[in-house]
């Protein structure tokens, strides 16, 4: 285990009562892994690149490191889960090919909402039935939240400041919804998705006009806020057969001929593991962008900005994202690159950011991977 803070990794053993050594090179590592303890150290490089492991799980919130990290396990032979969402989407379409090649693993991971609603979805187009819409449930939104109106909030939870406001901002969300819509080949209506405020998660039929939005037979990725079941996922299939429409009427399922399947819970780290196991033990992955960009998530200005300021990326104080399609090619901004970028002009409020807008060091490595999935950087 690697933190930055390696107490944190410390405690973690503690708490599970694992036997752990605090490991500060390759071959300390090495050492303690043969010797049956957990090495614990403060640089991921030494995970990623170690002997002794079979998959590298990527939990931390870095982008940049994280794709490097990444991209170390897929070279020393190991298979990879990304439970980082952020650097999943930007580099995945990269990552995932250079995993195949090597004959490994490349995954989201599980638990996770686009986890969770990716099994769903299995689940009802294994019953036959077409996918229309893959659905999230959220609590709230704020697009202005920050790190420090967030405080209190973050606090109850426990969460850092950044995490905190990203889930807040709606930029999370369109994360996840992204990495699904790439796996699946699924598109949004319109930038952010349609979102519409909802008691409950059976209200989706008067929200949605499902006719028109199944009209083209191409299936999206969207959400309603606020509603019950909180911590749930949906997703809606599409049937037309006279005899299991009336067999689905009986099963209490409605008239159709669209339905609505849903679970109540998403269960994160407890999830997780069977993500994990089916990636070691059967070489089989839960979620990767075998559809490339299809969408990304697009930085827009939380206030006004001027030319010369620093964005601050994710769950910053300077922008949030919103999911688009793209098909590859798109002149906005990556929301997981618009971390440490000077704007090279002004942009007013809720206004896109383009990639032209900003100014980067040449050779950024999070800039480099991202276009090694064939984007073309302005």
């Amino acid at each position: 285990m690697a933190d930055i803070v390696p107490q944190k990794a410390i405690d973690c053993a503690v708490m599970q009562g694992l036997p752990h050594k605090l490991t500060r090179t390759a071959d300390e590592v090495e050492d303690a892994i043969r010797g049956g303890f957990i090495a614990i150290c403060e640089d991921g490089r030494l995970v990623a690149g170690c002997s002794g492991a079979s998959v590298l799980v990527e939990a931390s919130s870095a982008i940049c490191e994280a794709g490097q990290y990444a991209l170390a396990g897929i070279e020393t032979g190991k298979h990879i889960v990304m439970m980082n969402s952020e650097a999943d989407l930007l580099f995945g379409p990269s990552l995932m090919p250079l995993a195949h090649r090597r004959g490994q693993v490349y995954t989201s991971c599980d638990g996770d909402q686009h986890g969770v609603i990716r099994r769903l979805v299995d689940d009802l187009e294994l019953w036959g039935f077409d996918l229309v819409m893959a659905g999230n449930i959220k609590g709230f939104l704020d697009r202005y939240s920050n790190p420090t109106k967030i405080v209190p909030e973050a606090d109850a939870r426990h969460l850092d400041y950044k995490m905190a406001t990203a889930y807040t901002d709606g930029t999370k969300l369109c994360i996840e919804m992204a990495l699904l819509a790439n796996a699946l080949g699924l598109r949004t209506v319109r930038a952010g998705m349609l979102g519409p405020r909802a008691d409950d998660v059976h209200d989706v039929f008067h929200l949605f006009d499902f006719e028109s939005l199944w009209a083209d037979r191409e299936a999206c990725v969207d959400y309603v806020l606020g509603a019950k079941p909180g911590g749930g996922v949906f997703a809606i299939g599409h049937c037309e057969h006279p005899y299991q429409r009336s067999m689905l009427e009986y099963y209490k399922m409605g008239t159709g001929p669209f339905y609505l399947f849903y679970r109540p819970y998403h269960l994160c780290h407890i999830e997780a593991m069977e993500c994990i196991a089916d990636a070691v033990l059967e070489g089989r992955s839960l979620l990767e962008p075998v559809c490339g960009f299809r969408t990304n998530v697009f930085a827009y200005a939380k206030r006004n900005l001027t030319a010369g300021d620093t964005l601050d990326g994710v769950g910053g104080y300077a922008c949030y994202g919103l999911i688009e399609n793209c098909g590859g090619g798109h002149p906005g901004l990556p929301i997981c690159l618009a971390e440490s970028v000077v704007l090279r002009r002004d942009i007013r409020r809720d206004s896109a950011i383009l990639l032209s807008d900003v100014h980067y060091p040449e050779g950024r490595g999070d800039f480099e991977l991202y276009s090694r999935s064939g984007n073309v950087l302005a």
